[in-house]
């Protein structure tokens, strides 16, 4: 029995825009509400967004960083995300941590990391995930996706996948206060029966939350929502 990582899904109130707004800050190309995110190497992932009537009222969960390989390269990315519609954003940053934060055109936030940040070498233009969530969490989705710990201190966690790409990583505490359901999903992919599967995740330490034909949201021990789907719809 596995999962993989199939997709990250965005609630949006304007799906298509998003969708442009990423696939041409990445330089993916787009299919309708979605963009590929291939990885040579490594396991790639899509970014699917989702309609939805309510408008971003808090902090996201979770958020990209994205890789620079130059100071150059880092400026670049910034008036690029600029140019279509991103801007600069404000969580608290002191202004010296060497990255810049901005938000996309519905204030979804991510950051562009200075060139040579040792963590992020070698994962690829999408350096990292990063998200809130407790120690615990970290250890989870590394025994459910089977993918080692890449860092595990001062309660703080990240892993990756063994064939490389992006990291996902967890801030430890304190979390940020959480706002209704998240705006960003992780969707799995699973190649044995959605029950089945969903059983070994729940005896994992996940809780279900709604399950529907083809479909399964079911939330991690940080209360993080996630999605399972079978590898080959019906």
């Amino acid at each position: 029995m596995t999962v993989r990582l199939a997709a990250l899904e965005y609630d949006a109130v304007r799906p298509r825009e998003l969708a442009s707004f990423w696939g041409s800050l990445l330089g993916r190309s787009v299919a309708g509400d979605g963009v590929t995110l291939p990885a040579s190497g490594s396991p790639g992932f899509a970014l699917r967004f989702v309609a939805t009537e309510r408008p971003k009222s808090a902090r996201n969960m979770m958020h990209f960083d994205l890789t620079s390989d130059s100071p150059a390269a880092q400026e670049r990315s910034v008036a690029l995300a600029l140019s279509l519609g991103g801007r600069h954003f404000d969580v608290g940053q002191r202004g010296d941590e060497g990255h810049v934060v901005l938000a996309d055109p519905e204030d979804n936030e991510f950051c562009v990391i200075a060139p040579g940040n040792r963590f992020l070498a070698g994962t690829g233009r999408i350096g990292a995930l990063a998200g809130e969530g407790s120690r615990e969490v970290g250890y989870f989705w590394s025994e459910m996706l089977d993918w080692p710990l890449v860092w595990d201190q001062d309660e703080e966690t990240a892993i990756q996948s063994p064939s490389g790409g992006t990291k996902i990583t967890w801030g430890g505490p304190p979390p940020l206060p959480k706002h209704g359901r998240n705006r960003l999903r992780w969707v799995l992919e699973c190649d044995s029966p959605l029950e089945q599967e969903s059983e070994r995740i729940k005896d994992l330490g996940a809780v279900l939350v709604e399950a529907g034909p083809g479909r399964v949201e079911l939330a991690d021990p940080g209360d993080h929502e996630f999605v399972l789907v079978p590898d080959h719809p019906a």
